[in-house]
C-alpha cells in the first residue's frame, strides 16, 4: 500500500488521499481540499518555515535531536580533524573527496583567482575609515558583479565555475581589505605561495617584513572554524542565496543577499553577542546572579540554544578543543573562565535542560576570533568567507533542480476589503 495521509474537511465532510514522499506532502496537493465555487484551496501558513522543505538538497545533513552534522556524508568532526578548507570545499561542491591531481588542480584554480581588479580596491576605499567591514565586504561582492559580465551566463556550466573559483577566492582579499581599510594601514596584496588561510592571515596582519610566515598553529585553526561553518543545510542566509538565485540573477548579487541576511545578529552576528554577554557578566563570581536574571526572564543566555540542534552542538565541541589550542599561541582569553563556569553550571541546571539549551557553534568562536587579533566587526566576514562554498554549492544545486521555479510564497491578506477612492478634499 502506498504511503497517503487521509484528510477529512469537516466542513464538507470529503476525504482526500494526500501521498506522502520522504516524509513529506506536497503543499500543492492541499489545493484540491476546497469547498467549491471560487475557493482557491487550502494552502499551509508557517512563518519562518518552522516545518516546511522548500527543497531538495543533496549536500549537508543535519539531525538537531541527535547532534549530527554532516557535508556530503562526512561527519563535520572527521573533516575536522583530517581535511582542510579548501578539500571540504571541493567535497561540498562536487559531492565527493578529491584525489591528488584533483585537489592540486582545484587548488591552483582558486589561488590564480586571489587577486582583485585595481578599480575593485579604488572602490573601497570610497567608504569612510569607520564603515562597518561588513558592509564594505556586502556591497563589494554585490559590485563584482560589474566587473564579470558573463557571469549573468548562469546555465554556462563553465561560467558558473569560473564565477565559484572567482569568489571563494576573491571574498577573503575583499574581507581582508575592508579590515586594512577599517584600521588606515595600506592593503596587502595575495601571497600564492601561502595556503588559504596563511595567504587571507598574511593580507590582515603582514607589516613590514618582507615575508609573512603564519603561525602554523592559528592557521590550521581558522581552517577547522572555516571548514564548521562551510554549510548548514537550510539556514537563513543560504535560503536568501536560494530565493533570490531563483530569479536567475548572477551569483555575485545573490551572494551579496545572502550576505546580507548573515549580517543580523540572530545569523552570523550571534557570536558578538556572546563576547557582550561575557563582558557583562565581567567575573565569574557574578555568573549566580545572571543566571537567576534569565530564569527569570531578565536575559538570554546567548550561545546556548539553536533552531535546528536540540543537543550539543558537534561544532561547539570542536571549536572549545579548538580554542585551546589557539590560547597556547595567543595566551588564554580572560573571557574564558567566565565562558567555561558558565556552560559548567547550565549543562547542570533543569531549567537549561529541559528547554535543549546546550552551547552552539557562537559560544566559543567569537573567543577564538578576538584571541587572534579579529576585532568583533570582523567575525561576520570571517563567517562569510567560510559559508561561501556553502552559498554557491546550494545556489548551483538550486538552478539545476528540475523543481525550481522563481520563489514567491503565499500571504494570508488581513487588510482591507474593496473600498472606493475618496477624493482628498472630502478625507
Amino acid at each position: 500500500m502506498a504511503d497517503t495521509l487521509s484528510i477529512t474537511d469537516n466542513r464538507t465532510g470529503k476525504t482526500y488521499e494526500v501521498p506522502i514522499a520522504e516524509g513529506t506532502i506536497r503543499a500543492t496537493d492541499l489545493k484540491k481540499i476546497t469547498t467549491g465555487g471560487d475557493d482557491p484551496g487550502l494552502a499551509t501558513y508557517d512563518p519562518a518555515f518552522m516545518n516546511t522543505a522548500a527543497c531538495r538538497s543533496k549536500i549537508t545533513f543535519i539531525d538537531g535531536d541527535k547532534g549530527i552534522l554532516m557535508y556530503r556524508g562526512y561527519p563535520i568532526e572527521q573533516l575536522a580533524e583530517h581535511s582542510t578548507y579548501l578539500e571540504t570545499a571541493y567535497l561540498i561542491l562536487f559531492g565527493e573527496l578529491p584525489n591528488k591531481p584533483q585537489l592540486e588542480k582545484w587548488t591552483h584554480d582558486i589561488t590564480m583567482h586571489t587577486m582583485v581588479h585595481e578599480n575593485i580596491k579604488k572602490f573601497m576605499e570610497g567608504f569612510t575609515y569607520d564603515a562597518h567591514p561588513m558592509s564594505v565586504f556586502i556591497s563589494t561582492v554585490a559590485a563584482m558583479s560589474t566587473f564579470y559580465p558573463d557571469s549573468k551566463q548562469i546555465f554556462n556550466a563553465d561560467s558558473r565555475r569560473k564565477q565559484i573559483h572567482r569568489l571563494i577566492a576573491k571574498t577573503p582579499t575583499i574581507a581582508a581589505f575592508a579590515y586594512r581599510h577599517s584600521t588606515g594601514r595600506p592593503y596587502v596584496y595575495p601571497d600564492n605561495d601561502l595556503s588559504f588561510t596563511g595567504n587571507f592571515l598574511n593580507m590582515l596582519f603582514k607589516m613590514t617584513e618582507v615575508k609573512y610566515s603564519p603561525n602554523k598553529k592559528l592557521e590550521r585553526a581558522l581552517d577547522v572554524l572555516f571548514i564548521l561553518h562551510a554549510d548548514h543545510e537550510q539556514n537563513c542566509s543560504t535560503s536568501s542565496m536560494r530565493a533570490i538565485g531563483s530569479s536567475h540573477v548572477d551569483p555575485f548579487s545573490s551572494m551579496a543577499g545572502a550576505a546580507a541576511a548573515l549580517y543580523g545578529p540572530l545569523h552570523g552576528g550571534a557570536n558578538e553577542a556572546v563576547l557582550r554577554m561575557l563582558k557583562e557578566i565581567g567575573s565569574v563570581d557574578h555568573i549566580p546572579a545572571f543566571i537567576k536574571k534569565v530564569k527569570g526572564g531578565e536575559g538570554r543566555l546567548m550561545g546556548f540554544g539553536h533552531r535546528v540542534y536540540k543537543s550539543y552542538d558537534p561544532r561547539a565541541k570542536i571549536i572549545k578543543q579548538t580554542a585551546y589550542e589557539v590560547f597556547e599561541v595567543t595566551g588564554k582569553n580572560p573571557l574564558l573562565d567566565i565562558a567555561l563556569e558558565l556552560e559548567r553550571i547550565a549543562l547542570e541546571d533543569e531549567y537549561f535542560i529541559s528547554r535543549k539549551l546546550y552551547p552552539n557553534v557562537d559560544f566559543y568562536s567569537g573567543l577564538i576570533y578576538q584571541a587572534m587579533g579579529f576585532p568583533v566587526e570582523m567575525f561576520a566576514v570571517l563567517f562569510a568567507i567560510a559559508r561561501t562554498v556553502g552559498w554557491v554549492a546550494q545556489w548551483e544545486e538550486m538552478l539545476l533542480d528540475p523543481d525550481t521555479k522563481i520563489a514567491r510564497p503565499k500571504q494570508v491578506y488581513e487588510g482591507a476589503q474593496t473600498r472606493d477612492y475618496v477624493p482628498l478634499g472630502k478625507r
